[in-house]
């Protein structure tokens, strides 16, 4: 089957460029890429989320602030406390796909291939709180 052959998809109508482009813009910052690999596969407060990235508790909330606007999180009261996951399926693939796509720019074979989750152990201290 020749690629030629296919026919293009219709062009996206500038509006929704203008929402991926922002999408991209909320990736762009090594913070934010932190918070969201960290809810991929759970949810996580402020505090939570502040602790495994090595971060203070008000810059992360700044940038949770700043996801949840971009619609790539979504909040959850218990109490007193708020609990931060992904928004939707759709943003947990466009996360992991990032990270592993990076992992293809370094020498040998990705631990994705290998069958090697990354390690994303919360410190003894907030498991506890997570679980």
């Amino acid at each position: 089957m020749n690629a030629d052959n296919e026919p293009l998809p219709p062009p996206l109508a500038e509006d929704q460029v203008g929402l991926v482009v922002e999408v991209f813009r909320m990736l762009a910052d090594p913070t934010r890429v932190q918070v969201l690999w960290a809810l991929v596969d759970r949810e996580l407060s402020v505090n939570d989320l502040a602790g495994y990235i090595g971060k203070p508790a008000p810059s992360v909330s700044q940038h949770l602030s700043k996801l949840r606007m971009a619609r790539l999180v979504r909040p959850r009261r218990a109490g007193t406390t708020i609990f931060y996951s992904l928004e939707n399926e759709h943003v947990r693939q466009l996360v992991v796909d990032a990270v592993y796509n990076a992992e293809h720019a370094g020498p040998g074979v990705p631990p994705h291939h290998r069958g090697i989750s990354a390690v994303r152990e919360l410190p003894a201290r907030d498991r506890a709180v997570s679980e």
